[in-house]
């Protein structure tokens, strides 16, 4: 449990961290509010990482990145993310959907769609949840059909995040129903910009961009919008899901409020009745062990022997540590005295903490599922456990993903 960052991390945190604060107008929550400057905010922001060379900061040179370590990578996602989120939906192109295709694209595939992504242009959406295929995504109905020397794609997603400002859809969706409903999925690279595709956005507590309907009305596709092979798009989804939900350091912003609380309220902090300190004390305690579990299984990943129940494991700590800690910030926010700005920041950041908290443990799969997935392994094997209490093992990817919300 003895993780370094490397020489570089502080001074790397440093220098995000002077970039926020020159960047990023004080009290930014986010670019997915109904005021468009705040997108305008996070565009920007990431245009200034990619000339610095910090928004692919880990991703090899040839691809526009600098070739740093996971846990250079790993600073940025800790910093991004207890700011909250000022290179807006980028984190997506950054995370999973650019290495997935290094992966698995072909070298026109890469040479089209990595380099918008290294510089911040683009924008991309998940195509994966359907109304009657969530948590089991393999059963999903989008149907992708022979046309000519093509595709022809109809179907409907639903919790689709940032649909209606993504240009490119990571989109899944069935080309065979013969074998098990694991087999004949296939993944699309899709533009946003097609005639056949309609979006139509979900009112919800989480604000706008996030939730949507997407659908597909005879959309055409070509061999070249394919990544990887025809019909093993459930392994690629498997990756991309392990990648997904390690890859948000949700602990981070859990504990940058939890330290800001007792410096906005101050001398009032004694007066905060000892029952609320100590549960204080004990999410901080909570975001350290998260943040230990996050790096255990980022080490695996970069091993290689990640499974899914290293990350569903990772998943359940820190989804219930984003909820658990709200509740307490939103307490202690109600007792913060006084009116000034650095308090009216602090509230309104915990009430949009708490506002994310509550959907925590549905997106990028149910807390549920991801109980199921850790189960399943430990049940198929005790003595193995999880990245919570072994050194670890080869992959062994199981049937169910528990996606949710895209």
């Amino acid at each position: 449990m003895d993780f370094t960052m490397g020489a570089t991390a502080g001074e790397l945190r440093g220098e995000l961290r002077r970039l926020i604060a020159a960047e990023v107008p004080a009290g930014y929550l986010g670019a997915f509010t109904d005021d468009p400057a705040d997108l305008a905010v996070a565009q920007r922001f990431c245009a200034t990482l990619a000339e610095r060379g910090l928004l692919c900061l880990a991703w090899p040179h040839e691809y526009g990145g600098r070739g740093a370590s996971i846990w250079e990578q790993t600073v940025v996602r800790e910093e991004m993310w207890a700011q909250h989120e000022p290179r807006g939906a980028q984190y997506m192109g950054v995370n999973w959907v650019g290495p997935t295709i290094m992966r698995h694209g072909t070298p026109e595939q890469q040479r089209k769609h990595l380099p918008p992504i290294a510089r911040g242009e683009v924008i991309w959406c998940q195509g994966f949840s359907e109304p009657e295929a969530g948590s089991d995504l393999a059963s999903l109905r989008t149907t992708a059909r022979r046309d000519g020397d093509g595709w022809s794609i109809s179907g409907q997603k639903i919790w689709t995040s940032y649909a209606t400002m993504a240009q490119w859809c990571f989109l899944l969706a069935r080309t065979s129903h013969e074998g098990r409903k694991q087999q004949g999925l296939t993944v699309f690279l899709l533009p946003m910009s097609d005639p056949g595709i309609t979006v139509r956005p979900i009112d919800a507590m989480l604000g706008p961009h996030h939730l949507n309907e997407v659908f597909f009305d005879g959309v055409r596709a070509t061999e070249a919008d394919v990544l990887g092979e025809v019909g093993n798009g459930w392994s690629v989804v498997q990756e991309v899901l392990a990648f997904e939900r390690v890859g948000i350091a949700r602990y981070a912003r859990c504990e940058r409020l939890l330290h800001t609380a007792p410096e906005v309220l101050a001398e009032y902090w004694d007066e905060i009745p000892e029952v609320l300190r100590g549960r204080w004390a004990r999410m901080l305690m909570r975001c350290r062990r998260a943040r230990l579990l996050a790096y255990q299984v980022l080490s695996l990943q970069n091993s290689g022997t990640v499974a899914p129940g290293d990350a569903a494991a990772y998943r359940i700590a820190v989804t219930r540590l984003d909820q658990d800690s709200a509740e307490v910030l939103v307490e202690l926010a109600a007792t913060v005295p006084g009116d000034t700005d650095d308090r009216r920041r602090f509230q309104r950041a915990v009430h949009d903490h708490w506002r994310y908290a509550n959907a925590a443990t549905v997106a990028s799969g149910s807390i549920e599922v991801q109980r199921i997935l850790l189960a399943r392994e430990l049940l198929a094997d005790p003595a193995r456990g999880t990245a919570a209490g072994r050194p670890g093992r080869a992959n062994n990817a199981g049937p169910v993903t528990g996606q949710v919300r895209s």
